[in-house]
Order: structure tokens, then C-alpha cells, then sequence
């Protein structure tokens, strides 16, 4: 695998999504270090799409803790139920919002951020750990990403 992603300029969301995928799947096949995936995937998200923050939490101890990101430091840890995180990680489904602010509930980490998808990652059919993503404009999120994100963590998730 090249050390640079391949991004078609001028390309849409979906095109780009496209693009990267296949990227993403090289770099984590055949690496077993799960930090070392989660670092490059959320590298490459990042690269790809520009957005505000990218990167994982993991369940730990009834918690889930930060993982490898990029953007501006983050919160550490992160409740079951709590914020967009916490709610992904107790309901096991993808949390597309809109806009943070109008989100019971929501933590600011960043109150740069202002719309996120949080999608969760299985192993043996419980929450392992979640990807989230903000982005410093609102309504940045819809269904291409989710069903994109959805599938990248469907291949993360038959890793672990």
C-alpha cells in the first residue's frame, strides 16, 4: 500500500467514498495491531473529508475511552447513555445528528463542533468500540456517509 491516499479532486461525496474505501481495506488487512488500523482509518477519514474531528472511543471497564483521533484533544471518557457517543454505544445503532446543540443530552468537547455521526463497531454482537465524527458545520452528515462508515466499521468490526 502507498503511505498517501489516492482522493479524486473535484469528486462528490459519494465518489470519494468510493475512492478511499478499498484504500482503507489494504491498510488494515493483514495489520494486527487494532491501533494502529484505528489510527490510519481515522487519518484517512480526516484526509478524505476534512472534518473537524475523526476517531474512535473503546469499551473499557463499562466506559468507552478514547482511542485514536484526529482534531483538537478530546474528551477521555465517556458514559454509557451519555451524549451522541454514549447513546450509539447503548442503543448499537448509528447516531446521525444534525445539529449537537439540539441533541439532549450532548457533550461538548469542542463547541466547534456542530453536527456528528457516531457508528458503532461489533464484536461477537456487543458494542467494541465507536467511531465518531464532528464537523464544524451543521446538517454535514446524511446517508451516504452512514451507509459508507456503517460498512468501513462492518470490515473494522471482522477484524477484532
Amino acid at each position: 500500500m502507498s503511505d498517501s491516499l489516492y482522493i479524486p479532486e473535484s469528486a462528490t461525496k459519494a465518489e470519494k467514498y468510493e475512492a478511499i474505501l478499498p484504500q482503507i481495506e489494504a491498510l488494515i488487512t493483514g495489520e494486527p495491531d487494532l491501533y494502529a488500523n484505528l489510527a490510519n482509518i481515522s487519518a484517512a477519514l480526516k484526509e478524505a473529508f476534512d472534518f473537524f474531528w475523526v476517531g474512535f472511543y473503546l469499551t473499557k471497564e463499562n466506559q468507552l475511552v478514547l482511542g485514536p483521533f484526529q482534531g483538537p484533544i478530546a474528551c477521555t471518557r465517556i458514559s454509557m447513555g451519555k451524549g451522541v457517543c454514549g447513546t450509539a454505544w447503548q442503543e448499537g445503532k448509528t447516531m446521525l445528528v444534525p445539529d449537537v446543540d439540539a441533541f439532549p443530552g450532548h457533550i461538548a468537547c469542542s463547541s466547534a463542533s456542530r453536527s456528528e455521526i457516531v457508528v458503532p463497531v461489533f464484536k461477537g454482537g456487543l458494542v467494541a468500540m465507536v467511531l465518531d465524527v464532528d464537523s464544524d458545520q451543521l446538517d454535514d452528515f446524511d446517508s451516504v456517509d452512514q451507509e459508507n462508515l456503517e460498512k468501513l466499521m462492518g470490515l473494522l468490526g471482522k477484524q477484532l
